[in-house]
């Protein structure tokens, strides 16, 4: 489960994402409700809980998207990233 600090396995869960279909560092189910975590893509500043920046070259961290069986679940929003 997701720290209340919005970390998962010592790794926060905001910054520089990049979306890979393999060797990810989190799989995540995407969702459209009881999240645990709401995801607001961001074109900078992704500096609080939530919040991605979505990059093709060096990332915080790398996320592979899966139907069944993720680390955690996320839902996309346009405002109020965080905890779900």
């Amino acid at each position: 489960m997701i720290d209340s600090d919005c970390t998962l396995n010592g790794k926060k869960l905001y910054g520089k994402v990049q979306i890979v279909s393999a060797f990810a560092d989190f799989k995540i189910e995407v969702v459209d409700s009881f999240p645990d975590l709401k995801v607001e893509k961001v074109n900078a500043f992704a500096d609080s809980c939530g919040q991605w920046e979505i990059v093709d070259a060096f990332p915080d961290f790398t996320v592979e998207i899966v139907n069944a069986f993720g680390d955690f679940k996320v839902q996309f929003v346009d405002a109020f990233p965080g905890l779900g």
